[in-house]
């Protein structure tokens, strides 16, 4: 099961379902095909939550994105 981390801290944020890592995949933008990090901010989780991106995810993301001013770059590894 895939595993969410904060990029910068290396901490955990928590697991993710191979339908919630698709919901990243197909509405985030990747650099490349071995792409595994976003950058999410406030701005970022409005557009999740409005393209149906799955809400426990978008929950476990806003408890961990600051409200206002700079969003955090998260990653999924395989676990």
């Amino acid at each position: 099961m895939p595993q969410l981390y904060n990029k910068d801290t290396g901490a955990l944020l928590g697991p993710l379902t191979a339908e919630q890592l698709q919901d990243l995949i197909d509405l985030l933008v990747e650099e490349s095909a071995t792409d595994r990090d976003y950058y999410i901010d406030a701005t970022t989780l409005d557009y999740l939550e409005d393209n149906d991106c799955d809400a426990e995810l978008v929950a476990l993301l806003r408890r961990h994105v600051p409200v206002e001013g700079e969003g955090i770059e998260i990653e999924w590894r395989d676990a």
